[in-house]
């Protein structure tokens, strides 16, 4: 996708759409327009409908020919999403793993290797806790990024 198409589809996905879009990425399986007006609280079908066919025209979806359900066929990487990894059902702030990995080898370095303050420790143990602390952050604030 090039970086006019990206923005351009970054203008359609706003809003209550991108709303849609999300819930249908992260459900992974079909849904219908009624359960897409709970979930969101829309104050009416027609709009969970109007967004839906609105993804159906982009390609990002289609509608099963029985039951009318809507399922997800196309993964875009925009906006926030570029910072996110799905796991089955779940989606997960990219940052996160490297938070979680960071923070897994600086807890072994400080049971199984600290012994002494010397300065080379000490030095290893700030850098260890400044590196935890930003990708936590970083985490923390791309979760926050999410559209509910």
């Amino acid at each position: 996708m090039n970086g006019n198409s990206e923005t351009e589809l970054e203008y359609v996905l706003r809003g209550k759409a991108w709303k849609v879009y999300w819930l249908l990425l992260k459900t992974g399986k079909p849904v219908g327009v009624r359960e897409v007006q709970r979930t969101l609280h829309f104050s009416s079908p027609s709009i969970a409908f109007h967004h839906l066919e609105k993804l159906r025209e982009l390609g990002l979806v289609e509608k099963q020919d029985v039951g009318g359900h809507y399922v997800l066929v196309g993964q875009v990487k925009i906006g926030v999403l570029r910072h996110y990894v799905k796991l089955g059902k779940l989606l997960f702030p990219r940052f996160f793993f490297y938070a979680l990995f960071s923070t897994v080898f600086y807890a072994a370095y400080l049971l199984i290797m600290v012994h002494s303050f010397t300065r080379d420790n000490l030095f290893i143990i700030s850098f260890g806790a400044i590196v935890c602390t930003i990708f936590w952050y970083e985490a923390y604030r791309v979760w926050g990024m999410r559209p509910f």
